[in-house]
């Protein structure tokens, strides 16, 4: 399993760039990947925008170690 940092890499997508494809603000970002929790509502926009950019299924359970409540 890859971690959210490893998608983002892999997305070729700065902190920022990840926020705003996830349409989402940087904080809530940020904690992410620094493995502070996040709702589940967050994990969400996540794995769809990753979903988009690398065309195929992500599901937010399937991100190594992102912590949502």
């Amino acid at each position: 399993m890859a971690t959210l940092e490893d998608y983002r890499l892999e997305c070729d997508w700065s902190r920022s760039e990840m926020a705003r494809q996830a349409s989402m603000d940087y904080i809530t970002l940020n904690r992410a990947l620094n493995g502070e929790t996040i709702s589940s509502r967050s994990a969400e926009k996540i794995a769809r925008a990753i979903s988009r950019k690398l065309d195929r299924s992500i599901h937010w359970q399937q991100i190594e170690g992102l912590n949502v409540k």
